[in-house]
């Protein structure tokens, strides 16, 4: 499945997960069988082709109609939250389900 992320920076070991507005980057996760399998960075999230399944945000109150309307489900992870963090809370069902 895929999953992106705003993120701070494109580096995946000490970025850390931005607010849209904020974001430097956008990290599109696969994630198969419980692990990372590989992250690519984009500087747009328009730049994203891909269908995307999740979507991680910082906070509750992100703007996140644009993503609801690709039928993606988001989710929200603490701000400063780390890629293993996200993916540890992904994993086991810690992240709660952005409200709009």
């Amino acid at each position: 499945m895929l999953i992106e992320i705003p993120f701070d920076s494109k580096d995946a070991k000490n970025g850390k997960v931005a607010t849209m507005e904020d974001a430097k980057a956008w990290a599109l996760v696969t994630f198969e069988d419980g692990e990372v399998k590989s992250v690519e960075f984009y500087d747009n999230r328009e730049d994203i082709n891909d269908f995307v399944d999740y979507a991680i945000v910082a906070r509750q109150g992100e703007p996140i109609w644009p993503l609801m309307e690709e039928n993606i489900f988001v989710l929200v992870a603490h701000e400063g939250a780390t890629l293993d963090e996200m993916m540890e809370g992904f994993k086991f069902k810690e992240l709660h389900e952005a409200s709009y």
